[in-house]
């Protein structure tokens, strides 16, 4: 049987792709927060290192169309 090699980063990945994309398009996070309907604060937690906040797959699926990128570009790893 093929071994997998998973991530245990993929959230900080993931984290950072957000705030990446976000920034740039000069997209604030209360900008994004509006089209996803999710609150200003829940937006900075997802993008927080210290925080570590999780979130669903439907958050990030929207999020992902809110930014105008695919899902495998918020988790490519730079």
């Amino acid at each position: 049987m093929k071994q997998l090699n998973f991530n245990p980063n993929i959230n900080d990945i993931i984290r950072k792709n957000i705030k990446k994309y976000r920034k740039e398009q000069k997209m604030t996070a209360a900008v994004l927060a509006e089209l996803v309907d999710l609150s200003h604060d829940f937006i900075r937690q997802i993008e927080s290192e210290k925080t570590g906040y999780g979130f669903s797959v439907n958050t990030f699926y929207k999020i992902s169309v809110a930014l105008g990128v695919t899902l495998d570009d918020l988790i490519k790893e730079e």
